[in-house]
């Protein structure tokens, strides 16, 4: 007998979707958006409309499984949970009595943005082990440092509002990849007569309804940002009253833009001076306004500051008002203390930053890192330096547990493979970062063959090693209860979600305040000056400069058919770069064509397909590749440098410099 149940999508976006789920028969038949929710407006992506496919595919992990051929080969034979556990912890006390628990190395990210299915009790078991701590930078830990410095991660303008705004700017977001119910409000906008502009060195799919789309050069929206600033107070578009009574820091924020002239910016970012400038009339003189800032711009040495930079700019000229103002992430809006999941204290033992694992597992001694936990998360497929990660996976002497749904490229490396539950399979709770809801995810099947929930197997493991203590709790109900509150717990039963206390439409500056230190908006925050590598605002030139044999910059935007690299095991397509004619034909190549991406760092084949739609000097390949979707199993990671940006210490995958050649024929 058919049902519907409602539940919430807790994958690597912001839309935090609210789903409605068919069960027949125990198994899901179809999955759709709910039309009883304004943000989901009853409908979904394409990527979870077909999730039953993975979560009925054959590839899925049904069993542990041990490896029985070299690293890589993808040889395991099958194993029971006892054994898979025993393993875990006869390798963890040796690793404990030779080096110490900082050689043990959680490494984790977006699989699953849940509640409790992430430093909950996973934090819990590797804190009272006393392992490395990760420092998860690989995204938006620039952009993460600029919001909280400048805002304090006040909240931001909601999708809803952008239907009433006169413009609209998306700088460096995709929303048909990464958040499609952003499309609505903006198509309802420009129905109705208003402005967009897409800042974007791709003619993306929004960019092509665009009034005006600026194809910046890769690491250059610091620049743009900046001298927009300038102009507007050239111009006399600055609001003085309200940057007197609101902020902190504007004297030195303008002193930093003022060498970005239009001529200056116009060279650097690769753009007409006359762009620029509509770009930036247009944005003094329509009310509202507002900046969709997405996490394009981080992506490179000048990540921090750009962010920063692209956020100060409605507060320069006060676009606070309905439907004006800013959107980064909603994630601020909901404060939850998780301190009840964890029951432990972090310890003080060494961070490892996540866009150097690839170097930590080759060269670090003091100790080395000889046992690798990888779960929610894929690292052959999403960190820099492909290569070095690889090379470290095949250390003889690292033992490397992956807790996965499927093999992915990671688990071919591992030692023992544990099987994960889905979001279909367990419990969890889960908060947009676009959309301000809080939902709960329900089990709505039971596992697939022998898979289990995060917290089931880091509990099992804390008893399993002598980690237990008399009050620890596994036990997602009342963990839930802990996080929200016993009132709120009973509306979240009621309903399946919780709405915010500022409503959905709230107004900046108005509704919603800056949760700095200061209540004020910091333009020039101390915080930013101390931490940055190079200075606040200071602009660090193009790695071309440099190195004058890689003249075209690599990109890798997401993709509309994975969620990091999630589900990309279900693309069957190869891989294809983008290229602008006019670099093509400077290297007589042509669309279908082999061709060979490489830098000192590596090399990836894949075919060509020639397109003005990618602004020249820039090459793009989609994030979240897989090995199988290129013709020597390299993806872009593997030309990826794992230098840091300025601020946050984040990956710098779009300064990636490289060269394109053809590939012979065999």
């Amino acid at each position: 007998m058919k049902h519907t149940q409602a539940t919430t999508c807790p994958l690597d976006c912001p839309d935090a979707c609210k789903l409605l789920v068919t069960i027949e028969a125990r198994q899901v038949v179809r999955i759709g958006g709910s039309d009883d929710d304004a943000y989901t407006d009853g409908y979904i992506c394409g990527k979870v409309r077909n999730y039953a496919k993975h979560v009925y595919s054959e590839n899925r992990l049904i069993q542990p499984l041990k490896r029985s051929g070299p690293k890589g080969s993808g040889q395991f034979d099958l194993i029971s949970w006892d054994q898979a556990y025993s393993l875990i912890g006869d390798r963890i006390r040796r690793d404990l009595e030779r080096h110490g628990g900082e050689s043990i190395l959680p490494l984790c990210y977006g699989g699953s943005n849940g509640k409790l299915t992430q430093d909950a009790v996973d934090a819990r078991f590797f804190y009272r082990l006393g392992a490395s701590r990760l420092d998860r930078t690989v995204c938006a830990a620039p952009s993460g440092a600029a919001y909280s410095a400048v805002y304090g991660k006040m909240p931001g303008v909601s999708y809803q509002d952008y239907a009433r705004s006169k413009l609209i700017v998306v700088w460096g977001f995709n929303p048909h990849a990464s958040g499609i119910h952003m499309i609505s409000p903006i198509q309802q906008a420009l129905q109705q007569g208003s402005k967009l502009v897409v800042v974007d060195p791709r003619q993306t799919l929004l960019a092509k309804s665009a009034d005006l789309h600026l194809p910046i050069y890769p690491g250059t929206d610091l620049v743009v940002a900046l001298g927009m600033i300038r102009w507007l107070r050239e111009n006399g578009w600055v609001d003085w009253a309200f940057l007197n009574q609101f902020t902190n820091g504007s004297e030195p924020l303008f002193d930093a833009a003022e060498c970005w002239t239009l001529d200056r910016v116009a060279k650097e970012a690769r753009i007409p001076q006359a762009s620029l400038q509509t770009f930036y009339r247009w944005y003094a003189e329509t009310n509202p306004a507002v900046i969709r800032c997405g996490w394009g711009p981080e992506r490179n040495r000048n990540g921090g500051s750009a962010i920063a930079a692209i956020l100060a700019i409605p507060a320069v000229v006060n676009k606070f008002q309905r439907a004006g103002g800013f959107t980064l992430s909603n994630s601020g809006v909901w404060r939850l203390d998780n301190s009840s999941l964890v029951q432990a204290t972090p310890p003080k033992t060494r961070r490892i930053n996540m866009n150097l694992v690839g170097e930590t597992l080759l060269n670090v001694k003091d100790p080395p890192v000889t046992t690798l936990f990888v779960y929610n998360c894929n690292p052959v497929a999403t960190l820099p330096e492909q290569n070095k990660v690889l090379q470290g996976l095949r250390r003889d002497d690292l033992f490397t547990v992956v807790f996965d749904q499927v093999l992915t490229d990671t688990a071919a490396y591992a030692d023992l493979i544990l099987p994960a539950t889905t979001f279909f399979e367990h419990d969890d709770l889960r908060n947009g970062y676009g959309n301000r809801r809080l939902g709960t995810v329900n089990r709505l099947i039971a596992p697939i063959g022998q898979a289990k929930p995060n917290y089931e197997v880091f509990g099992e493991l804390i008893q399993r090693l002598g980690l237990a203590q008399q009050d620890d709790i596994i036990d997602p109900a009342t963990w839930t209860q802990s996080l929200v509150g016993a009132d709120s717990y009973q509306r979240l039963l009621e309903q399946g979600e919780l709405k915010p206390a500022s409503g959905p439409c709230p107004i900046q500056m108005q509704d919603v305040v800056p949760g700095t230190s200061s209540g004020k908006i910091e333009l020039y925050p101390a915080s930013l000056v101390t931490c940055s590598a190079v200075g606040l605002y200071c602009y660090i030139p193009d790695p071309v400069c440099s190195n004058q044999r890689y003249p075209l910059a690599l990109i890798s935007p997401s993709s509309p058919h994975t969620i990091n690299s999630s589900l990309g095991y279900l693309r069957h397509q190869s891989a294809v770069a983008i290229m602008n004619p006019a670099d093509a034909a400077a290297r007589q190549l042509t669309t279908g064509q082999r061709v060979r991406l490489f830098n000192d760092s590596g090399e990836t084949w894949v075919t060509l397909r020639i397109d003005a739609a990618i602004t020249p000097g820039v090459v793009s390949l989609p994030k979240g590749l897989w090995q199988r979707h290129t013709l020597n199993g390299r993806t872009s990671n593997a030309l990826s440098p794992d230098t840091l940006s300025d601020i946050g210490a984040g990956a710098c995958f779009n300064d990636a410099r490289i060269e394109v050649a053809a590939v012979p024929d065999p």
